[in-house]
């Protein structure tokens, strides 16, 4: 049976960076990640390695998609290919869940589903808390509290932020899932066996909620199959909750002051809502070292500088998950604030 690990958490909570260090360790080496992206375009996969194929080949021997629809189709092709020998013979599975995911689907399918479960073993599920925005998050969101009351292993991320306030937020975690250790990130870096020690996942274990989630996703699996004739369309893009998904491509380079402005002005006026910010971007006066830049409501990371372009693609690229923000408004902040800005680089020469 290979051992398959579920790393959750709920939007910006640190999740992406915690398994890029992984991926750099001797001991992921036969590994296989899974990564499952909400929205139309996925930065977090660029990012992690460059290249047009669904199935990745990292250097250190990871090998890495996305989810092409669902899961466990998903799954089964990745052990078809490893039973053809396409693929390396990979001795564990990662699966990353999107930010806005009930796990509790995720889970059962991976506890239950005969295509997976005759070969695949669930092994664990670890959850990152974002230790700045964590207390806010609990309280709004549904998804990251079944995200925390699931795990077997907490993680607390961005706890070296001078806003961070990891003590109270343990009282919540605790609450909420007395039985995980809660473990810290240095800078997004954790050792391995701390997080995937944990054996096969028993349910039993958890608060009584997360029994319950179960079984109400085994009765809504029963009931899709007994209605499997009336399946309706569904947006990837929207999750309900006035949440949405949506890409700003830009041809044209950003000046480096616009861009401040920009992100100042989003995290002042609509940071509530602003519920995930990523990108790389084509600075003006860096053309060559694209910035990439992470945001989680007010709070922005100072830009990471690439020594390279991951691809031949430089245009900018900004994702964003926003609460109730339209598109048009963000795309005309940008517009206007670096016609503002060329306005006055013009005036003053």
């Amino acid at each position: 049976m290979i051992p398959v690990s579920v790393l959750t958490g709920f939007l910006g909570s640190g999740k992406t960076t915690l398994l890029s260090h992984l991926l750099r360790r001797p001991e992921f080496a036969r590994t296989a990640v899974v990564i499952n992206e909400f929205g139309e375009v996925g930065l977090d996969h660029d990012l992690v390695e460059t290249s047009d194929e669904s199935f990745v080949q990292l250097q250190t021997g990871c090998l890495c998609c996305t989810i092409r629809g669902d899961l466990v189709r998903t799954l089964d092709d990745l052990l078809q290919r490893r039973d053809a020998g396409t693929v390396p013979p990979f001795e564990r599975v990662v699966v990353e869940t999107t930010g806005l995911a009930d796990p509790a689907p995720i889970l059962h399918a991976l506890m239950t589903d005969p295509i997976v479960a005759g070969r695949m073993a669930l092994a664990g599920v670890v959850a990152t808390v974002d230790a700045v925005n964590g207390a806010g998050t609990l309280e709004r969101h549904r998804e990251s509290v079944k995200q925390v009351a699931v795990a077997d292993r907490l993680v607390l991320t961005k706890t070296d932020l001078p806003e961070a306030s990891p003590e109270a937020l343990r009282t919540r975690l605790a609450a909420l899932n007395p039985a995980a250790p809660v473990l810290r990130a240095e800078h997004g870096r954790i050792e391995p066996e701390r997080l995937f020690d944990a054996g096969l996942y028993d349910p039993a274990g958890k608060t009584p909620d997360v029994a319950r989630w179960l079984a109400a996703e085994a009765h809504a699996d029963r009931h899709a199959h007994h209605h499997h004739g009336h399946d309706h369309a569904h947006d990837p893009n929207r999750h309900g909750e006035g949440i949405t998904t949506f890409c700003l491509t830009r041809e044209k380079p950003i000046r480096a002051v616009a861009l401040a402005l920009f992100l100042e002005t989003l995290a002042e006026h609509r940071g509530a809502d602003l519920l995930r910010v990523k990108g790389i971007l084509n600075i003006a006066e860096s053309p060559d070292r694209p910035a990439v830049i992470h945001g989680v409501q007010h709070v922005f990371h100072p830009p990471a500088w690439l020594d390279r372009w991951p691809s031949e693609d430089r245009r900018s690229r900004l994702v964003f998950i926003t609460r109730d923000i339209p598109r048009a408004w963000i795309e005309q902040l940008l517009e206007a604030l670096d016609d503002e800005v060329a306005l006055a680089e013009a005036t003053r020469t």
